[in-house]
């Protein structure tokens, strides 16, 4: 690789797939806190998401990357001590390993960058010191918890019925002033002060300058893209657009990243020093729509083809493909894309459509072949979130297909 000046479309995708853990071997056994910290090393943090209609984000990447394994794994390193992981603003909300706490504290130092918690911080300051306050003397406590006498107004489009406290909340939250020290049975935060939550010697550990502070994320975000151009290193941790340019470029100076062409694209692409290109990718599972490796939909569109969108807040009569729509990844290509719903009362996961992806290669597999491995990783899928059977698609134009594979493969003597 180091005379390589260009790179094809196949070795860019796999340097892709093998940067963020897919040509990994799989656990001998029982998934462990071994492996959580391997998934860790390889994407740098987990995106969380409040939506839960088949697993909540934070969730998935490790089954995508090791296949059924105890969630218990990532709610113990987050919530109980000691503690390996923290939320913060990240790509967005964000579960990150407690090491990157000082190299975040750039983001904490430059204020809220949503209207609403700034406007407040500015208008009602004794009201941040109140929340303060009262979170110091009687956390882990959750915004409801907290008197607020005011009307709950809705935030930036998104439905958030947020009112003084919990706008407070957040403030103090993107400010490190305060952090979350649970999750609870409605998924609200639970708010305690930094100190009785992280290690003291995360704590203690002195702030880095922004620079270093910005080469770290950049490095961080480089690892597990293994290949990319200058926004998609940019966005990772959604860093300043000056700054993340001024830390690419001296990640070059230094020879951690180098300049490269990638068949097709247009902008310059930057290859990882530690990269490497697997021989083959074998990888048949399903990816979340907030896995790292989508993150950056112009990417995954230049490296595989792949034009996709979360449809979740398109009007159901405009959506193309479904509600909560996972791509299917099989071998270096996704091969498909499927609706999911994990139907908890009824104890199946539900299909409401699947949809084929033209083949782009003579290998690329049949589209029964497609079926055969959708089968068995929806039946796995559906074994790990406890449900006891997989409901064919009714809509797509793998419906047909995917439906006589799961039929045969619900045979008795079949696996």
């Amino acid at each position: 690789m180091a005379a390589m000046d260009t790179l094809s479309l196949r070795h860019a995708r796999r340097i892709a797939l093998a940067a963020q853990g897919f040509t990994d071997p799989q656990p001998g056994g029982p998934p462990d806190v071994r492996h959580l910290r391997r998934v860790l090393r390889r994407v740098g943090l987990l995106q969380m998401d409040s939506v839960n209609v088949l697993m909540r984000a934070h969730y998935m990447p490790l089954y995508s990357r090791l296949g059924p394994y105890p969630v218990s794994l990532i709610d113990r390193a987050a919530y109980r001590g000691p503690r390996e992981l923290f939320e913060y603003w990240g790509h967005e909300a964000s579960l990150l390993p407690v090491g990157l706490h000082p190299v975040m504290r750039w983001r904490m130092a430059r204020g809220h960058s949503w209207g609403p918690p700034s406007r407040l911080a500015k208008e009602k300051p004794e009201l941040i010191k109140r929340v303060l306050e009262e979170v110091r003397e009687r956390g882990p406590v959750a915004a409801a918890e907290i008197d607020d006498p005011s009307e709950r107004v809705k935030h930036f489009n998104w439905g958030w019925n947020w009112n003084e406290v919990k706008t407070a909340l957040e403030y103090l939250f993107f400010a490190g002033e305060v952090t979350a020290a649970a999750r609870n049975s409605a998924w609200a935060r639970l708010y305690d002060v930094p100190e009785r939550v992280l290690p003291a010697a995360v704590l203690n550990a002195p702030t880095p300058p922004d620079d270093e502070a910005f080469r770290d994320l950049v490095r961080i975000s480089a690892a597990g893209l293994g290949v990319a151009a200058e926004p998609e290193l940019r966005d990772y941790f959604r860093l300043p657009l000056a700054a993340a340019r001024t830390a690419i470029a001296e990640l070059v100076s230094a020879g951690e990243l180098r300049p490269v062409r990638v068949e097709g694209w247009k902008a310059p692409a930057y290859l990882y020093e530690a990269a490497r290109i697997p021989r083959r990718v074998t990888a048949a599972t399903l990816i979340s729509p907030f896995d790292p490796l989508i993150w950056e939909r112009g990417r995954v569109e230049r490296l595989f083809g792949f034009s996709y969108r979360i449809e979740i807040y398109v009007p159901a009569p405009l959506r193309v493909h479904g509600y909560y729509v996972l791509p299917f990844l099989l071998n270096d290509r996704f091969a498909a894309r499927v609706d999911l719903k994990a139907d908890r009362k009824a104890g199946v996961l539900r299909v409401p459509a699947a949809w084929l992806e033209p083949a782009t290669a003579r290998t690329d597999p049949s589209p029964a072949e497609v079926a055969s491995a959708l089968a068995a990783e929806l039946r796995r899928l559906a074994g790990w979130l406890g449900l006891s059977g997989v409901e064919p698609p009714v809509l797509g134009d793998l419906a047909r297909e995917l439906t006589a594979e799961l039929a045969a493969q619900s045979r008795p003597g079949l696996a």
